[in-house]
């Protein structure tokens, strides 16, 4: 008997023929995610199972898997031999003192001498003799249950719970995009919610330093990292737009601001992502959500961007859904510190709600827009999380 971790696909299975393109992408992605722990992972019919790791060291590993884009469910389970007494002595290992059970049984080897049915009612009555009196059985409303695997090598896998994964598709098998990612909380879920459909994802951070300070970028490193869990690595770029904002602030309405601000962050954006490959920008954008995110301001935005297409995950959400979101990824803590990004640098007291296009155009054009790329695409740095 063995101490495993079943793992279980999630939409792989509906891939039809294409379908071993993804489960070998969801094999390399789950064996990047465990790297550093001594063990095997070894694939089954529609499944994998983690063997031969130190029992210690289980909640780390499934913690790592959960994180794993594409993964259904885990269980921690006893393999065993197939015969009913093998799996009875996993199944006690599981069972607890008293209350109401249930078994159920799944047969992938059709040729087990018993049906599924008759397993788990025999498995059944042997626990409740081995209860002596303090279990009892209830199909409905079980307090636990046990749960039994016949797999075609004659080996059962028997176990008590599933335990929800990341579902979605594995990485790196929808392309590539480039996350412009601020040190807030939307952004880093909209990364994670990209990459849950199985979408490469590499970062783009602006900072205006000295007006804003290193802690702040910190803080957009370590949301990055938290990001790269999910994303099985990531590349994150900085630029810096510090006088690019003081020339507006110098010579456009200070209304603005923000508008041109984001204009130049979209251009830049998308000659770095065709400089790195990437297929498409991604933002954090909620429609109405601040001033820049109305659909006026939206539309400005885009109107820069010339050959690729911009992404924007959460544009139906409201900000609870997407704190519950964050929460969930672990970047909430981190993107609720105080420090300020580039969006609070120059901030107009009265910023543009329905921006128009000729009036920024018209501004735009008091501006040295390609000297001012050029310059900003000079302070590129890369870290690799």
């Amino acid at each position: 008997m063995e101490k495993v971790i079943i793992i279980r696909y999630s939409e792989i299975y509906l891939k039809g023929k294409n379908r071993g393109f993804f489960e070998r992408a969801f094999e390399t992605n789950l064996r990047r995610a465990i790297k550093d722990y001594d063990l095997e992972l070894v694939k089954q019919s529609g499944r994998y199972l983690v063997q031969k790791f130190a029992d210690y060291e289980a909640d780390e590993i499934m913690e790592k898997l959960k994180k794993v884009f594409g993964l259904h469910t885990l269980s921690l389970a006893y393999e065993t031999d197939s015969d009913m007494d093998s799996i009875f002595e996993a199944a006690k290992l599981l069972c607890r003192e008293e209350g109401t059970f249930k078994v159920e049984s799944h047969r992938g080897d059709k040729k087990y001498p018993l049906t599924s049915v008759e397993i788990s009612k025999k498995l059944g009555g042997m626990l409740l003799a081995y209860g002596k009196g303090k279990l009892s059985v209830d199909v409905h409303k079980p307090s636990f249950s046990i749960r039994v695997d016949i797999r075609e090598n004659a080996r059962a896998l028997v176990f008590g719970e599933f335990i929800e994964g990341a579902n979605g598709m594995p990485v790196g098998t929808a392309g590539k995009g480039l996350l412009l990612l601020s040190g807030g909380i939307d952004s880093p879920v909209a990364g994670y919610m990209m990459a849950k459909r199985g979408m490469k994802i590499d970062c783009l951070h602006f900072h205006s330093y000295p007006y804003t300070n290193m802690q702040a970028k910190e803080k957009v490193v370590d949301l990055a990292k938290i990001l790269s869990e999910y994303t099985c690595g990531t590349h994150l770029y900085t630029v810096k737009v510090t006088h690019i904002q003081e020339e507006i602030h110098e010579k456009c309405k200070p209304e603005l601001m923000i508008t041109l601000l984001r204009r130049f962050m979209y251009r830049i954006a998308e000659r770095h992502a065709l400089h790195i490959s990437a297929q498409c920008l991604i933002t954090g954008e909620s429609l109405g959500q601040v001033a820049s995110q109305t659909i006026e301001g939206m539309t400005s935005s885009n109107s820069v961007v010339e050959k690729l297409p911009v992404l924007r995950p959460l544009v139906g959400f409201d900000k609870n859904e997407i704190i519950d979101k964050s929460v969930k990824m672990g970047a909430y803590e981190t993107s609720i510190l105080p420090f300020e990004d580039c969006c609070t640098v120059f901030l107009p007291d009265f910023p543009a709600i329905r921006p128009k296009l000729s009036e920024i155009e018209r501004e735009e054009s008091k501006l040295d827009i390609e000297g001012l790329i050029k310059e900003a695409f000079e302070s590129i740095e890369k870290i690799n999380l």
